[in-house]
């Protein structure tokens, strides 16, 4: 099949109908192809990172971003006095997030977890009164962001990082999880998702949507080895609203790609207003310095491609600025200044010149409305 070209619209649901109501509407590329911006190595302005970053996308023509909503002095370093915080109503409430949920995106996916607790305490088990306290928290978030962004017309999505990796407690891919540490995923996710269940139902969605994704990340060996994945071992006891795939163990393959999206689909229930497809792609991307032109353009276009015609309500590049450092390099003292210090997840080099994938979604984007 040929290459599915971006130069249209891309059916989906409509951003704000629900139940009965909803309607097949058309959504711009523009809203469907988002941006991670998260500790990058450098930046190019002295703009608070945060917004610096933001602006980058906006620039690019992307109308959704993901952000880190936790330990902003490590996430967005750089020209900016962080205050002290004690939740995550009080984090998405400093004038930086609030000034890049003021920008013109229509999505955010925000990386959270509550302030003041070891991401994956759930790992050893988790008690009833830490579930409480969990559904209580994202309450609390998700009805800042029905009652702040009323009629918007913005959508925020809450989700967490790669499962398969917090859930094993390392990135030995070869060890597999305890059942102690699946059930406390699965209570923990159900958990999140309680509150922001109780917060839709309380306040409704006027104008403004609120979901809740898990994360998977190993897909592969679950369907080639039959090993135990978050996918076919936790998302069929969960009823979160999207899964969110970290997609770098099928990107490079079409086939497996698409079959990894039909995998995850499978496993998961359906939930309107997405249905039986919602799966987004929470992570994809290619290290510049290591790879050719083709093998960058041909990774990216295997996402892109498949994932429109597969249906992915979201498809989130990572990243705006590198993140890692080169490996066969001494680690220099960030800011990085030199393109050859960072392996080349990006969109802008360090030194201020646009990569390779840049060129590949402004082409992309360059006639969707």
């Amino acid at each position: 099949m040929a290459p599915i070209l971006a130069l249209f619209a891309v059916t989906c649901v409509c951003p704000l109908a629900s139940g009965a109501d909803r309607q097949q509407s058309a959504r711009s590329l523009r809203d469907v192809f988002g941006v991670t911006h998260v500790n990058g190595r450098y930046h190019l302005t002295d703009k608070e990172f945060l917004i610096e970053g933001a602006d980058q996308i906006r620039t690019l023509g992307a109308r959704a971003i993901k952000l880190y909503l936790m330990v902003p002095p490590k996430s967005y370093r750089f020209n900016t006095d962080w205050p002290q915080v004690g939740s995550l109503v009080e984090l998405a409430l400093t004038p930086q997030y609030r000034a890049v949920f003021s920008k013109p995106f229509s999505t955010y996916f925000l990386t959270a977890y509550s302030v003041g607790r070891f991401e994956h305490y759930w790992i050893h088990g988790i008690s009833d009164a830490q579930i409480r306290e969990e559904t209580e928290r994202f309450y609390q978030l998700a009805r800042f962001f029905l009652t702040e962004y009323r009629g918007s017309g913005k959508t925020f999505v809450l989700q967490h990082w790669e499962g398969d990796w917090a859930v094993r407690g390392s990135f030995n891919r070869t060890k597999d999880p305890t059942e102690t540490a699946f059930r406390g995923m699965i209570r923990w996710l159900n958990a999140r998702q309680a509150g922001v269940d109780r917060a839709r139902e309380e306040v409704g969605q006027d104008g403004v949507r609120v979901f809740h994704a898990a994360e998977v990340n190993l897909v592969r060996i679950g369907m080639t080895e039959k090993r135990p994945t978050v996918a076919a071992h936790v998302l069929p006891h969960t009823n979160v609203d999207l899964v969110s795939y970290s997609a770098w163990d099928t990107q490079d393959d079409r086939e497996t790609f698409r079959r990894a999206l039909d995998f995850i689909a499978d496993h998961v229930p359906d939930r309107p207003p997405f249905g039986a497809r919602n799966v987004y792609v929470g992570e994809f991307g290619v290290p510049e310095n290591e790879r050719t032109q083709e093998k960058l353009e041909r990774t990216l276009a295997n996402v892109v491609d498949v994932g429109l015609d597969w249906g992915c309500p979201y498809l989130v590049y990572w990243q705006v600025y590198c993140n890692e450092f080169s490996r066969d390099q001494e680690r220099p003292t960030a800011p990085v200044t030199a393109n050859d210090q960072v392996r080349g997840f990006w969109l802008l080099r360090p030194d201020g010149t646009k990569g390779r994938a840049w060129d590949f979604f402004e082409r992309r984007l360059r006639d969707s409305p």
